[in-house]
């Protein structure tokens, strides 16, 4: 669990980078619960991975900074890297898995990023290993550092000053960065409520491991929800994943699609697929009734891709 006051002090190292983002209300008649939106894909990149990457990178000396910033992204905290050093003016290079949607990698590009495809199961050991070979440069690990998280956590302080009586808060889960974060604030201010992870049904390694008790290996497929998901997760975030989270969701794509459309049309707002989960787990009536929050971690979707969910596709 990352301390509260780390939290804290994130949010005040990370304050004129990231913006408070909204949390409204999404007005269902048959909903399961009150459900309500913390809008993270409004932040400057479009999704909330600039929190963690603000906070990281400004606590690293100058000297670790110099020869530039590298991570390992399927396009979003590439995105929050690439804004980071753009604003201190050192290089970025992003290593990301070659299904990686095509309205990210131009994101990065236009924040003046320089962006390596690699296979998925090479990628994704990049996450395993903390390490890129080949790159000078300093890494921000998108998932297990200590001040993402704390960045991260930042969502959880905003959502319980907006709403202090929360019942649930849902999650996207990928590598776990994001739950650690706001699930460690959750958890400190309001211990009764509970949190819930929604992953898809083509990667759903957190509900994997409750089930097993333990990190396993449960298949992925590559979908139009990249920015959530995995074949196992991350050894090094199990023991923190596991006793702040309360229930894994995994969420079939159709219903993901669904929750796409549905945020569209009540909203008015772009989300893609990882950032849709949450509210598809909710609709789905498993994460309990009373007020739950959802985080729409983010919009950074290819513009056919969401034109042809909109139209009832795939």
């Amino acid at each position: 669990m990352i301390d509260l006051t780390e939290i804290e002090a994130a949010r005040k190292r990370i304050d004129g980078a990231a913006i408070r983002t909204p949390l409204v209300r999404l007005h269902v008649g048959d909903a399961p619960a009150e459900i309500y939106l913390k809008l993270e894909n409004l932040q400057p990149v479009n999704s909330f991975k600039i929190r963690g990457a603000t906070n990281a990178i400004a606590l690293a000396s100058p000297r670790e900074r110099a020869k530039g910033l590298v991570t390992a992204s399927a396009g979003n905290m590439a995105q929050g890297v690439a804004w980071a050093a753009r604003a201190i003016g050192v290089p970025a290079t992003i290593v990301v898995p070659e299904q990686a949607p095509e309205a990210k990698l131009a994101a990065i590009e236009r924040l003046g990023g320089q962006v390596r495809k690699l296979p998925y199961d090479a990628w994704w050991n990049i996450l395993v290993t903390g390490h890129v070979d080949g790159i000078d440069g300093l890494f921000v690990h998108p998932v297990s550092d200590p001040a993402v998280i704390a960045g991260n956590g930042t969502i959880g302080l905003e959502i319980l000053e907006d709403l202090p009586d929360l019942d649930a808060v849902v999650i996207p889960y990928g590598g776990g960065g994001l739950t650690a974060g706001i699930a460690s604030a959750v958890k400190a201010l309001r211990p009764q409520a509970r949190v819930i992870t929604a992953e898809p049904a083509t990667g759903c390694a957190l509900s994997a491991a409750f089930e097993a008790g333990r990190p396993v290996d449960a298949g992925y497929q590559p979908s139009f929800v990249d920015g959530a998901g995995s074949g196992r997760v991350l050894d090094v975030m199990w023991p923190l994943v596991s006793q702040l989270v309360d229930d894994a969701v995994a969420v079939p794509l159709d219903d993901v699609a669904a929750a796409i459309r549905l945020i569209a049309e009540r909203v008015r707002v772009i989300a893609e697929g990882a950032g849709a989960l949450a509210v598809a787990a909710a609709l789905s009536g498993r994460a309990g009734h009373g007020k739950v929050a959802c985080v729409v971690s983010g919009g950074n979707i290819n513009a056919g891709t969401f034109a042809e969910i909109l139209q009832g596709r795939p």
